[in-house]
């Protein structure tokens, strides 16, 4: 791939990971508009070590409490290792077994297009209540992530799917939005973690220099992608994203 390729791609993954936009179906479109051959298993698990980088610099506070599997942390909230193992567990479950099938079935654009609107007004609805009625405990943790499995189909986007579960539970706009980029750790970490698995096993050829362009730069856009939507939550509803969803849906819908 060209320069100008590896570095879009990159910015690409970075921008959209965190916001709830679905990075996925950015890159797949990105390729498609553009006549680009697919970025391939190499980038791919670049651009995720990427992300994983920025979330955990971002986090990096609370990661002590990610590694303590105590029941309850110093505050006396829920362990943040056990709420975050809750919200993981369906994900590694399902995308283990229906990653291939994913990737060989739902890559089209007319999936993107409907995913992306259909993901996109689940969001605004639930948007419509941002105050907090609830806290967040193993099971609603458990909930978030079965609504993460939903991810899987290009366009749902992950940041998305978890963010409007944890506002229709109750959980505050606020709240909800920064548990959704926590769980992001181990779901970046998992999807990075068997790519480079399919690597080994495939006995796949790296080229160093365009790895590392993709990891600096996806990392240094995450970052900035995902202090914007922390600070954005905080601030004002997630309208803004609904309504570029189904400007983008609509738009794929009739350019087929």
């Amino acid at each position: 791939m060209s320069l100008i390729q590896l570095v879009l791609l990159a910015i690409m993954q970075g921008l959209t990971e965190f916001l709830p936009i679905s990075s996925s179906a950015h890159l797949i479109l990105l390729s498609h508009w553009l006549g680009w051959p697919d970025q391939g298993l190499v980038l791919d698990v670049a651009a995720h070590l990427g992300t994983l980088l920025a979330v955990l610099w971002v986090f990096r506070r609370d990661i002590p409490d990610m590694l303590r599997p105590a029941r309850e942390n110093a505050r006396g909230n829920p362990s943040l290792f056990w709420l975050l193992f809750w919200a993981s567990l369906p994900l590694a479950l399902v995308g283990y077994f229906s990653a291939d099938w994913v990737e060989t079935h739902l890559r089209s654009d007319a999936v993107i297009a409907w995913s992306t609107i259909g993901f996109g007004l689940l969001l605004g609805l639930a948007d419509r209540f941002p105050q907090a009625r609830t806290r967040l405990n193993s099971g609603r943790a458990l909930a978030v992530g079965l609504a993460q499995c939903l991810a899987l189909i290009p366009g749902a986007s992950r940041s998305g799917t978890t963010i409007t579960a944890g506002l229709l539970l109750g959980l505050g706009r606020a709240e909800a939005v920064r548990f959704a980029m926590l769980t992001a750790i181990p779901a970046t970490g998992m999807a990075g973690g068997y790519g480079l698995l399919k690597m080994l096993q495939q006995d796949t050829a790296v080229a160093w220099a365009d790895f590392l362009l993709v990891v600096v730069f996806s990392a240094v856009t995450g970052w900035l992608g995902l202090r914007f939507i922390l600070r954005w939550a905080e601030k004002t509803s997630l309208r803004l994203f609904v309504y570029y969803r189904l400007v983008l849906g609509l738009a794929l819908l009739l350019a087929q």
